[in-house]
């Protein structure tokens, strides 16, 4: 029976198997083991297993400098097993390799318990770069290596650093690991410890960090704020770097912290007296101001009236004349006006403003300069299916209805004789300030024509005279009469011509008869209008009162036939 001295191959067998499994040689392959050094010579460590050959290793896979590989002869090794023989008889070993799978067992372990590992960043690959984790090579995304773009990672090379494994595949080789988390992880961590220290309300100094156009970015001390840029003054700031600049200190005030996203807003103008304090007692309605105009929108313009104070002129108060035009034909920025306060509310920080009302209204000058009956000229501005509109002094437009164009033909031909660009003289009708409109006519210009506004008068006519006409023209639609050989003409309309429809014919009348008709009212342009009807019917009225009486027996036909002997006689 073999001793533990000297073991039987039985015995030797067994061992083997208990380091083995049953697998024999082949079940070293892919493993890592345990060897002995038991040579160093010729840049290589010759390396025992317990194979049946020694494998060879070259010294810098040992390397921890230069010369300097740490091995002694009888030491032991941790190597990776690649092959138990090579074609040369020797088995194929490797430390880079064993130091790569105990890296992965330890990574895996990590990941596994979220924890963070160390490594260093030692080369640049396409997307990002590769970092080495103890053995491990892994790769780091761009986007991964700061929480702001990096654009030198130079000073971030070959430096021992924590990093973040956002996920691993050893089947495959692959790892990703982020500095970033790490970096926001810790940023997280200070933000909570600064803010619990911080308060609303709370005055605190900072450095500006950054600028972008909707505000800067302050840094209180390890965690940045927000200074948005409405924030900044009470004045109007287009952009915010026409207050701030990157490094420079400022004191602000703690607006707002959102516990939820640990964001902070700051604000300056806090800091300031506010402007709108007491600002109806300061700008009352009705009060004439001057300001410059500091911004225009399609609605309007705002105006500054002191630093902080801005008042809204809307587009419909910017101009007398200017209608359906966009404020920046109007006015420009920079430019000084007047204008004149409309409306306040304190509540609400809006003041309302007119431009327009800060100037004499255009139609009240032109009532002044130019009464009724005064002789205007302007030019054509347009040309309507009603009428002209001609431009006058001070920026406004006149209208000649086609009725008033000329004498003795149609308003539509009347229409016809005049293009847009044509200079035109015409008479001032009327002029209706509160509606701004202004009405023209141009015949009465003509020989023979009423003059405005009471020439009817002046010919000794009004309303229900009685007085004898020369037809003029027959038209269709009635006639065209005139008092006297010089006086004012007017017209008779075909139902005006008698009582009977028989008499309504304007046929039975020729140029040059003469007629007695009623005054019965004046049209716009203080034409006469005359009836025969209503002459006739007020003598019928006249020769009942004069002649009718209860006890005379009279029929009204008597009446009337002894009415019109008499008027005859």
């Amino acid at each position: 029976m073999a001793t533990s001295a000297n073991p039987t191959r039985a015995d030797f067998e067994a061992m083997l198997n208990e380091q083995l499994g049953d697998a024999g040689d082949d079940g070293f392959e892919g493993r890592v083991v345990k060897g002995t050094v038991t040579a160093i010579e010729n840049g290589y460590a010759m390396i025992d297993v317990g194979l049946k050959s020694e494998g060879r290793i070259p010294l810098k896979e040992f390397a921890r400098g230069e010369d300097d590989h740490g091995l002694t002869v009888g030491g032991e090794v941790e190597v990776f097993v690649d092959r138990v023989e090579n074609a040369d008889g020797e088995a194929m070993l490797s430390r880079d390799r064993a130091r790569r799978e105990a890296a992965w067992d330890k990574l895996e372990s990590e990941f596994g318990e979220g924890k963070r590992v160390e490594g260093r960043i030692f080369g640049r690959v396409k997307g990002g770069f590769t970092v080495d984790l103890d053995g491990a090579v892994a790769f780091l995304p761009g986007s991964q290596v700061d929480i702001r773009p990096v654009r030198d990672v130079t000073p971030l090379m070959d430096m021992a650093q924590p990093f973040q494994i956002l996920k691993m595949d050893r089947r495959r080789g692959n790892i990703v690991v982020s500095r970033r988390a790490v970096l926001e992880e810790t940023r997280a961590e200070q933000r909570s410890e600064l803010i619990d220290k911080l308060a609303e309300g709370q005055v605190i100094d900072g450095v500006v960090k950054n600028i972008t156009d909707y505000g800067a970015f302050v840094d209180l001390g390890g965690i940045d704020g927000l200074l948005h840029v409405t924030d900044m003054s009470y004045k109007r700031v287009n952009h915010p770097s026409e207050v701030v600049e990157i490094g420079q200190s400022v004191t602000v005030q703690i607006v707002r912290i959102n516990a939820d996203t640990q964001r902070i807003s700051l604000g300056m103008k806090q800091l300031e007296s506010d402007p709108w304090d007491g600002v109806a007692a300061k700008y009352p309605i009705g009060a004439k101001l001057s300001g410059v105009v500091t911004n225009i929108t399609e609605y309007g313009a705002f105006v500054e009236l002191e630093a902080g104070i801005e008042g809204l002129v809307h587009v419909s108060e910017m101009s007398w004349t200017k209608k359906n035009v966009h404020p920046g034909k109007i006015v420009s920025t920079s430019q000084e006006v007047d204008v004149l306060v409309l409306e306040v509310d304190s509540d609400k920080r809006r003041i309302s403003l007119g431009l327009k009302q800060a100037q004499r209204n255009p139609w009240e000058e032109f009532a002044e300069k130019h009464p009724v009956g005064s002789e205007v000229e302007g030019e054509v501005k347009n040309a309507t299916e009603f009428g002209l509109f001609i431009g006058l002094d001070g920026d406004v437009d006149g209208m000649v209805h086609m009725s008033d164009i000329a004498w003795g033909i149609s308003g539509e031909d009347a229409l016809a004789l005049h293009r847009k660009g044509e200079q035109v003289k015409a008479i001032v009708l009327d002029v209706d300030v509160e509606k701004e409109r202004i009405s023209l006519g141009m015949k009465q210009l003509e020989k023979g024509a009423p003059a405005a506004g009471g020439a009817a008068s002046a010919s000794g006519l009004k309303r229900n005279d009685v007085v004898t006409v020369t037809v003029l023209e027959v038209r269709d639609g009635g006639l065209e009469v005139q008092v006297g050989d010089d006086g004012a003409t007017g017209f008779i309309k075909r139902t005006d011509l008698g009582r009977d429809r028989d008499e309504q014919r304007p046929d039975r009348f020729q140029p040059g008869a003469k007629v007695d008709a009623m005054v019965i009212g004046f049209d716009r342009s203080k034409k006469p209008n005359f009836s025969i009807k209503a002459r006739q019917i007020a003598e019928e009225k006249e020769a009942v009162a004069q002649f009718g009486s209860s006890d005379s027996g009279a029929s009204l036909g008597d009446i009337l036939g002894e009415a019109l002997k008499g008027k005859s006689e």
